[in-house]
């Protein structure tokens, strides 16, 4: 995700890399080579603080570790841009989120399927009332057994806490973006030494039903599929990513067709790792953080109380599929 992160910046016009944090060094001086970014590497982020002229810090660095990096961004009065998920723990995400406010820099969580273009899209005709009121909204997240992490921690249920809160939080998170916080959750899936590796949740909400689905429990090899299928009064519109055309819109008595969506145009990544390929849902949410950063504003999409509020729903998640019942949140 560093790399990935790291190309982005590289096409914005008014950002800059100015110096890469990583414990291998010599790996990340090669990565960055390949990338096309001449800046110097360091193997702490202390040091590189010290040393050179940043405004901000990108936090792309296993979930665990991100108190430690974010806390001493903060302490540096950085900007921070933290990747999901937020923290291990809601309790660890509401403190972060208070001292990024007490601080008074500008902090956003990666949280980028609020800035894929095709869930952007589908905001968009929710938003509208074209297609009368959604009655249901169910989205899909699956993938091969991830091998691209570095020790694989990824597979470590006490670093990653699963496909659950790694994988599925994508998922929940763009939940309570469109709809709002449910009221509780009720929870399935498989368990093995990597944590909860696949998902089944149900959303509870007073006017809509929605579900998501999400695990990593495929050969490597598999792939990755995302997915989303919205029903309106009217309409369904359809996203799968595997698809051409990815969105479509079925409405009133007019056949399937194509639905219309933004997409940067920043082509594909070079880094390697992780699901997708495209750029775009990366650059249009690092896009928006530097423009706050510009305009002295704090986000309002992806903000540390909003990741902390996906992390208390995937935990409940979590409960709920360990205990076999419905949590409230």
């Amino acid at each position: 995700m560093g790399g990935i992160h790291a190309q982005v910046y590289g096409a914005l016009p008014r950002a800059r890399v100015a110096a890469i944090v990583d414990d291998d060094v010599p790996r990340a001086q090669a990565k960055a080579k390949q990338l096309g970014f001449d800046v110097p590497v360091f193997r702490d982020i202390e040091e590189a603080l010290r040393t050179q002229e940043v405004d901000a810090v990108d936090v792309c660095v296993p979930t665990l570790h991100h108190p430690r990096y974010i806390r001493s961004a903060l302490r540096a009065s950085k900007h921070v841009f933290c990747e999901k998920p937020f923290a291990a723990t809601a309790r660890e995400a509401d403190a972060l989120a208070r001292e990024a406010k007490q601080a008074g820099v500008t902090m956003q969580i990666g949280h980028c399927i609020r800035f894929w273009p095709e869930y952007q899209a589908l905001e968009k005709y929710v938003r509208s009332k074209r297609g009368g009121r959604l009655l249901s909204l169910s989205m899909v997240r699956r993938s091969g057994r991830p091998g691209y992490s570095i020790g694989n921690w990824v597979n470590n249920a006490a670093l990653s806490g699963g496909a659950a809160f790694d994988l599925h939080i994508h998922d929940t998170d763009f939940v309570h973006h469109l709809i709002g916080q449910p009221k509780a959750v009720t929870s399935v899936g498989t368990r093995d030494p990597s944590g909860w590796s696949h998902l089944f949740t149900q959303y509870h909400f007073d006017d809509v039903a929605v579900t998501a689905e999400g695990g990593w429990n495929y050969p490597s090899q598999w792939g990755f599929r995302m997915a989303f299928e919205a029903v309106f009064e009217r309409s369904v519109v359809e996203f799968d990513s595997s698809a051409n055309p990815t969105l479509t819109i079925t409405e009133g008595k007019k056949p399937r067709a194509p639905l219309a969506f933004q997409s940067p145009k920043v082509g594909s990544s070079k880094a390697g790792g992780g699901n997708i390929s495209s750029l775009g849902g990366y650059f249009n949410e690092l896009k928006y953080f530097v423009d706050c950063l510009e305009k002295g504003r704090q986000p309002e999409i992806s903000t540390p109380e909003q990741g902390a509020e996906s992390v208390r729903t995937v935990l409940a998640e979590i409960k709920s599929a360990t205990t076999g019942r419905t949590v409230k949140l």
